[in-house]
């Protein structure tokens, strides 16, 4: 059986990484038996999470990880879309993972009030005498690849802005269907989900949440993601939530 191994539950979600959340929900999709693992990312063979165990074999990134289970298993994430579909999906993917995903790490890393609700709480079990400062270096170090993302760079507003533009064309590309690519799950519905649900969270303020509330297809389609693929989380619709 796989072992995925991820952070676990926290920040109201059934998984803290959307990168976590990708794999799971593509594990799911796949219809794979597999046990679930906490750990930090020095245990992975690339220092981050998620990575698998595969019957002895360790796989390290959610890419790779999807990579992995289409070649072994046979599985077809993006099975019924046409060439250029597959290709949009991928554009889409990347531009999730590369730009959308560093708004949300501003949003819980960079901002000190979300920072001290959540991301701090990974060093409460360090040594007290340590604990402040594993707390400052972390969220330095994330900082620092939060600027070298580019988004960094700009003013608080401006680099939500520009993150609404993403959010924007993830709207338009969803439309009225149930999911992004048609009305079947696809791959890059599982990483979509996963940044989504971290930034729609109502665990944290943050004006990008605000902004990404006023998509009212988008917080639906977390909705039903969220209830397809974790029935089991108590998680409150957002629509009730608003």
């Amino acid at each position: 059986m796989i072992t995925l191994y991820g952070f676990g539950t926290g920040f109201g979600l059934p998984e803290i990484s959307p990168f976590v959340t990708k794999t799971e929900v593509q594990l799911k999709m796949a219809g794979l038996p597999y046990r679930k693992e906490r750990a930090m990312p020095p245990a992975s063979p690339k220092g981050q999470l998620p990575f698998i165990d595969d019957g002895g074999e360790a796989v390290a990134d959610s890419t790779f990880i999807r990579a992995h289970i289409e070649r072994r298993y046979g599985f077809d994430f993006d099975a019924g879309l046409s060439l250029q579909e597959r290709a949009q999906a991928w554009a889409f993917e990347r531009m999730i993972e590369h730009h959308v995903y560093w708004a949300l790490v501003g949003a819980r890393w960079v901002d000190p009030i979300n920072f001290a609700k959540g991301p701090s709480h990974f060093f409460d079990g360090a040594p007290e005498h340590n604990r402040e400062k594993l707390r400052e270096d972390a969220q330095f170090r994330v900082a620092e690849n939060y600027l070298l993302s580019g988004l960094g760079r700009h003013a608080p507003d401006d680099d939500v802005d520009l993150a609404v533009r993403s959010l924007f064309a993830l709207s338009v590309q969803l439309g009225d269907k149930a999911y992004l690519m048609g009305n079947k799950p696809c791959g890059v519905d599982a990483t979509a989900f996963g940044a989504l649900a971290g930034i729609l969270t109502p665990f944290f303020e943050s004006g990008l949440r605000q902004r990404a509330e006023g998509f009212p297809n988008l917080t639906a389609y977390v909705d039903r993601m969220m209830d397809n693929y974790y029935p089991e989380f108590a998680w409150t619709p957002l629509r009730q939530a608003a």
